[in-house]
């Protein structure tokens, strides 16, 4: 991926960030893909391997690889039982680095909103794909307010904290996933919203997922120590606990599949 791309660069904040999430939604989303057994899988943006680990575990794949931007998320990876059979590289989801026809399926877990030319990104997934494979994809509808910390940036917001958006936020709006798909001459597309639950131990166990969170611990460590504590007690009305002081709340991510013309 490009310059332009925002980089996530430690393999296990990330995890408890946002890589259970992905987990989360990509149970669903392999359930609705049903993908067979034995074939190739590239997982682009794999990042520090959370999905790569689920086609490992999920899939019976005959190979696995994934490509991402960032070597630090690409060394936790490797440290992952995955690894085993899993080979990891560094590069750019617009030019990746594989001849065509060299995969069954390609996979983009929550990753299409950070390339910054999706079209360039899907056209690429469908060139390393053989006739009749998969390419699929599914990112949080980060317009449509399905994002999993969606009320924290808007808190931020309300305090003066700005939270940029990546490149290309609408690219997994649902109207435009199929737009995508299509102009790059997939075949038998379908679309889907995906919602999804998490539930925390307690309202202390999200408030330090966020603290370390890659995208805005920056930010949260850089407030002054009276504005983020109204911000933690902002947060704590949107994530009441249940009787049992556990914190579920949901998200929504939209996904979309389709296949190489034969």
């Amino acid at each position: 991926m490009s310059d332009q791309q925002i980089v996530f660069d430690d393999g296990a904040t990330y995890d408890r960030y946002m890589g259970q999430w992905s987990r989360i939604v990509g149970d669903v989303f392999l359930d609705w893909l049903a993908p067979g057994r034995g074939l190739r899988w590239l997982d682009v943006g794999c990042g520090n391997g959370a999905f790569t680990e689920m086609l490992f575990e999920r899939c019976a794949p005959a190979a696995i690889d994934g490509v991402d931007p960032s070597e630090a998320q690409l060394a936790f990876a490797r440290a992952q039982p995955t690894a085993k059979l899993a080979k990891f590289h560094q590069g750019d989801a617009m030019a990746l680095p594989f001849p065509d026809d060299a995969f069954d399926a390609a996979v983009m877990p929550l990753v299409i909103f950070f390339v910054p030319d999706p079209a360039k990104g899907v056209a690429e997934m469908a060139r390393v794909v053989r006739a009749g494979g998969i390419v699929a994809a599914y990112g949080w509808d980060l317009t449509g307010g399905g994002f999993p910390y969606t009320a924290l940036q808007q808190e931020m917001r309300e305090l003066g904290v700005t939270h940029g958006m990546p490149p290309s936020p609408e690219a997994a709006r649902l109207d435009v996933l199929q737009e995508l798909w299509t102009g790059a001459g997939l075949q038998s597309i379908e679309t889907r919203a995906i919602e999804v639950q998490r539930t925390f131990d307690d309202f202390e166990d999200w408030w330090q997922t966020v603290l370390t969170g890659p995208s805005v611990s920056a930010k949260l460590a850089a407030m002054a120590p009276d504005v983020r504590a109204a911000l933690k007690e902002r947060m704590r009305a949107h994530h009441p606990a249940d009787a049992s002081g556990r914190v579920t709340y949901g998200a929504r991510a939209n996904a979309v599949k389709g296949r190489v013309p034969r």
